[in-house]
């Protein structure tokens, strides 16, 4: 080999490397957890599955879903478990695994969606019980010390929304909010009760910043964001203090994970009369699927770079059924198609996408002395 031919393979193996480099690093990597139903066997099955191979593909077994992702969001069931994988025990790892998160929730469903059966004999329609799901959320987000977590104790930027009656608009609530000022900081099991407070199930949830200073009334997020992966991304692109280099969905590595079809269609009687409850129904389902066919266009040049992982209607009722369903994906120009691959095939090879760009390089918590301008408030 000459001297300009070494040369030349010198320079051509640090392109290589340097362009492997950008291509593994340059990613903002975004999960995202619908709302709808109470029992979240998709997106359970799917976190759990997304953790294994996590930590299969790293051959560490203390892996957590919260090392490899830069922002989590999620709205309903979605935003608790969105929460316990990213609450901070207060080393800067998570309160829960995934297997633990979605263990939690399983056993005590019961608790948390309770049957007030005094309100149903008296306005005629199920509600559940606030004061039972407030116990099990206040337990959950409290440390071993007794310390109650806030929305600005999480280990990575953490986004909910919820729809304020009181400004008839929709109130998103973030860890970069939080981290800015006491007004916008909440109680986390507050965050995760208003997200959850669906019309005709429960009451309005009212709730107050830790400082007093910012009020909401609260109802269920999912009636406006049912799917927060849209609300995700734009909050990625706007906030440049702690996602400064991207500059579009081009920067973006998604996986949004539904929770299934509530089946609000089937509830319509045969003369077109729609219950309060399957009115909820069909909106939670056209605001995920609206947000689902204008992200497949937004990514129609990148594919890859957006999985969604969506029980395809046929009414599973296992986590291990959900993972051995054919795919289903949304067309640029409306519609789905069948793919060949099934939902767990999908999260492996997003797996390896997520493993080959190495643990995030994010803060596991803001800093309490930052030295940047106050962020925008993303409301």
């Amino acid at each position: 080999m000459t001297k300009i031919e070494w040369t030349n393979n010198i320079f051509t193996k640090l392109e290589q490397k340097w362009l492997s480099h950008c291509e593994t690093t340059k990613k903002v990597r975004i999960l995202s957890i619908d709302g709808g139903g109470t029992t979240s066997i998709v997106s359970g099955a799917s976190l759990i599955h997304l953790e294994d191979q996590i930590r299969l593909k790293t051959s560490d077994p203390h892996a957590k879903i919260a090392d490899f992702f830069d922002m989590i969001a999620g709205t309903g069931v979605g935003a608790i478990l969105a929460a316990m994988i990213s609450a901070d025990d207060g080393t800067g790892h998570p309160l829960f695994t995934a297997t633990e998160a979605v263990k939690f929730i399983t056993q005590n469903n019961s608790k948390l969606f309770k049957v007030n059966k005094l309100a149903g004999a008296l306005h005629r329609q199920k509600r559940f019980s606030s004061k039972s799901m407030d116990k099990v959320l206040k337990e959950m987000f409290k440390r071993e010390d007794g310390t109650v977590l806030t929305l600005k104790d999480t280990c990575k930027p953490l986004l909910v929304p919820c729809y304020d009656l009181k400004s008839s608009a929709p109130f998103v609530f973030s860890r970069a909010d939080a981290s800015e000022s006491p007004s916008f900081n909440f109680d986390l099991w507050k965050v995760c009760r208003a997200t959850s407070a669906t019309p005709s199930l429960f009451k309005p949830f009212p709730l107050i910043s830790v400082d007093g200073k910012t009020s909401c009334t609260a109802v269920d997020g999912g009636l406006v964001m049912n799917n927060p992966t849209a609300a995700a991304i734009t909050h990625v692109l706007h906030n440049k203090r702690d996602f400064p280099s991207v500059n579009g969905v081009e920067n973006l590595l998604v996986l949004s994970l539904g929770n299934g079809p509530t089946g609000g269609w089937s509830k319509v009687r045969n003369n077109g009369d729609c219950s309060t409850s399957s009115v909820v129904d069909i909106v939670l389902d056209g605001v995920s699927e609206t947000v689902d066919q204008m992200l497949g266009n937004a990514f129609s040049w990148n594919r890859a770079d957006y999985v969604r992982i969506q029980a395809n209607g046929l009414g599973s009722e296992r986590m291990e059924e959900v993972l051995n369903e054919r795919a289903v994906e949304s067309l640029p120009f409306g519609g789905k198609r069948l793919l060949t691959e099934t939902n767990g095939q999908r999260i492996e090879g997003f797996v390896q996408r997520l493993v080959a760009s190495g643990k995030t390089s994010l803060p596991p918590s803001p800093c309490k002395e930052s030295a940047v301008s106050p962020l925008a408030n993303s409301r």
